[in-house]
C-alpha cells in the first residue's frame, strides 16, 4: 500500500503499523516523532496503531547539539 511520508510517496506493506513505518526510515528510532492525519501518535501507541493506504504521515526526527 502507499502511504505518504513527510509529502512523498512510500510504499509499506499491507497490515503495516507505525513501528514497521519507522523501522523502514531508521536504525535508531529514538527522538523520532509520528504525526498521522494531523495527530501525533504517542511512542506507547506506535507498535497497535494501523496504518492504511494513503495515511498522510509527518515524521521528525529530534537532533541535539550544543
Amino acid at each position: 500500500m502507499q502511504v505518504f511520508v513527510n509529502g512523498d510517496p512510500f510504499e509499506i506493506k499491507d497490515g503495516a503499523v507505525v513501528n514497521d513505518l519507522v523501522r523502514a526510515l531508521t536504525d535508531d528510532p529514538r527522538g523520532i516523532a509520528i504525526e498521522l492525519n494531523r495527530e501525533i501518535v504517542p511512542k506507547s501507541k506506535h507498535a497497535e496503531t494501523s496504518l492504511n493506504d494513503g495515511d498522510r504521515l509527518e515524521v521528525v526526527q529530534f537532533v541535539g547539539g550544543g
